[in-house]
């Protein structure tokens, strides 16, 4: 798994482009490509799981304009391996 941290500034680009971005994520949850993801309770950034490999993720952020819009900023992307859980 890998685990995509963003943070947010409160641009009006980035509430416009949301829509879009969540239909995104939506279609690879379904695909079983991300496991959960969702903004920060104070809105400042979000977390993403994909379920999926770097050279995927790396095809699958550049095909979502969000991550390059102004106000999102990739913080973060590591590999993860839980102990617990699915």
């Amino acid at each position: 798994m890998i685990v995509v941290e963003l943070a947010f500034t409160p641009d009006d680009r980035r509430l416009a482009a949301r829509p879009a971005h969540r239909e995104r994520l939506a279609a690879l949850h379904k695909q079983g490509r991300l496991l959960a993801a969702g903004p920060l309770a104070d809105d400042s950034g979000a977390l993403l799981v994909f379920t999926t490999d770097e050279e995927t993720l790396t095809r699958i952020m550049a095909e979502d304009p969000y991550y390059t819009t102004p106000g999102v900023t990739v913080v973060s992307q590591r590999s993860w391996n839980p102990v617990v859980g699915p």
